[in-house]
């Protein structure tokens, strides 16, 4: 994602855990069987199409700016890309639920491995925080979640699938915006089309920024008057991460979240982001780390139950909305977090999560909508998405029938609105 991915989007960008994890925008529809050849005669028609698309979108981008020897160096060798197309049909609904995406986000060998790559760059890291006032850990993490430490950059011509995508146009305005900016980056000397390497959705780099991220906060890190997040050195990788991060409005010293134990008869109904209170007032509830004491006080804090009333429980802060910016999934930001908590030595989460519970499909979770919206519980779209208008409708709706209002999809949800 994210990847985005950077910012701007939770679909599916990135190559990692984020992409593994990150919000759909929706199940495509299925392919209907071709004669043998067929797919041969669409696929010359498409580049054909293609090849015209390209001539009238270079016109538009002499408009932008972009030079006649960037667009023949962007474009040379560029073809109607089937694989990336592919691979954008194919997103579809995730069942992977929070618990196994933090078992690898957190895995043993993504921990030893951080603490690898935070020793190599141990002087770079130090630099980044103290310039940008960022966590070193917290850029790290995501640097492990997004490409595990730079292993996997991806390897897709950026400008040939952006312009794929863009012809393609089912969210064409996205990626041709995408690609105008790629050229900038071009144009501008950070790097060559060769280098300009990404995910098939044009997440690129050591941290996977799409290009209008890039574009709008990359930076310099080592001094050589390029942003150049492709190289094998990822100083301005990961200085463009923290630079991100503090532009969003990080704080410095402040936590993302701490995992907390939930007093006995807890008031499920106050476990909203928007009821914020100090941890104090939190304590004064029964709220406590998990080590039976006060949380400090790190400011105002919400608390977050990713698995319902079955599973951890976190006080997240600030941060934790400044790294949803980064990614919008509840379950990436956690795991970004809790990474960063193991590099510098910290425990495994404590609470035990509901393992072996059957998730929500995506057209299960659109069926919840369509009856909660039914019943009045819920004034918002079908999507399949569980955002907050959707928590709070499960809670309103667990509270008419004297349930636990933990606001959390299960199918026991599912069959009791049924």
């Amino acid at each position: 994602m994210r990847s985005l991915v950077i910012g701007a989007i939770s679909i599916s960008l990135g190559l990692g855990l984020t992409s593994a994890f990150a919000q759909t925008a929706g199940r495509m529809a299925e392919t209907p069987p071709q004669l043998p050849g067929a797919h041969l005669v669409q696929n010359v028609a498409s580049q054909a199409g293609f090849e015209t698309w390209i001539a009238n979108f270079k016109q538009r981008a002499r408009r932008e700016g972009i030079s006649e020897t960037v667009l023949n160096q962007a474009f040379r060798g560029v073809r109607y890309n089937t694989d990336v197309i592919a691979k954008d049909r194919r997103q579809s609904e995730f069942t992977k639920q929070i618990w196994d995406y933090l078992d690898s986000a957190a895995s043993p060998t993504r921990v030893s491995n951080g603490q690898k790559a935070m020793r190599k760059y141990a002087k770079t890291l130090d630099a980044i925080e103290r310039r940008f006032g960022v966590d070193k850990y917290v850029v790290t993490a995501i640097w492990g979640l997004e490409s595990a430490y730079g292993e996997h950059r991806g390897d897709v011509n950026v400008i040939e699938a952006m312009a794929t995508l863009a012809y393609d146009g089912r969210r064409g305005k996205f990626f041709e915006a995408q690609l105008i900016a790629a050229l900038k980056i071009l144009q501008k000397g950070d790097t060559h089309p060769r280098n300009m390497k990404g995910s098939w959705a044009g997440a690129m780099g050591h941290t996977q920024f799409i290009p209008t991220s890039f574009e709008a906060f990359a930076v310099d890190g080592d001094g050589d008057g390029k942003r150049d997040i492709w190289s094998n050195d990822p100083t301005d990788a990961l200085a463009s991460t923290a630079a991100y991060l503090a532009r969003h409005g990080w704080n410095k010293g402040q936590p993302w979240g701490v995992e907390v134990r939930l007093p006995s008869g807890f008031d499920y109904s106050s476990a909203r982001r928007d009821n914020m209170r100090s941890p104090s007032d939190w304590a004064a509830l029964g709220v406590v780390g998990v080590d039976g004491r006060t949380v400090p006080n790190y400011g105002r804090a919400s608390i977050l139950l990713p698995a319902g009333a079955s599973g951890a429980a976190f006080m997240i802060f600030d941060n934790f909305a400044v790294l949803e910016r980064y990614n919008k999934a509840d379950a990436y930001v956690i795991g970004v977090g809790h990474l960063s908590d193991r590099l510098k030595g910290g425990p495994a989460i404590q609470a035990s999560w509901p393992r072996g519970y059957q998730p929500l499909s995506f057209q299960e979770k659109k069926q919840m909508q369509r009856i909660l919206k039914r019943k009045g519980f819920l004034d918002d779209k079908v999507d399949g998405i569980i955002g907050p208008n959707t928590t709070n409708a499960i809670r309103a709706f667990q509270t008419s029938i004297g349930v636990t209002p933990d606001g959390y999809p299960s199918q026991t949800l599912l069959k009791q609105l049924r």
